[in-house]
């Protein structure tokens, strides 16, 4: 069983057992975690997507860790003009481990 879930502005194709990074959910380790905005669920080759089927579908998980993503660097450069500036920016990520979907 797969399903596609929407989360912090992403989408993410989900299986049980699974662990993802997601955008922070400000919650402890070891704490459970609900997804409901699913997008679509895939069960022994059956998709569905309708709406209305998927509005009781829910995603659960439990949450590993919190941490720093990967620094992304910004670089503002004008040729001529003496004008750097740089600057480094880490995202706080959630890891998520799928322990169930329901559909």
């Amino acid at each position: 069983m797969e399903a596609v879930i929407a989360t912090g502005g992403k989408q993410y194709r989900v299986a049980p057992g699974q662990v993802i990074k997601v955008e922070r959910l400000a919650k402890a380790a070891g704490s459970p975690v609900e997804f409901t905005q699913v997008l679509l669920v895939s069960h022994d080759g059956q998709v569905t997507v309708e709406p209305k089927a998927l509005a009781a579908a829910k995603v659960t998980g439990e949450v590993v860790a919190e941490k720093k993503g990967a620094k992304v660097l910004v670089v503002k450069f004008k040729r001529r003009k003496n004008y750097r500036r740089h600057r480094g920016h880490r995202q706080t990520m959630t890891t998520v481990r799928i322990t169930r979907i329901e559909a």
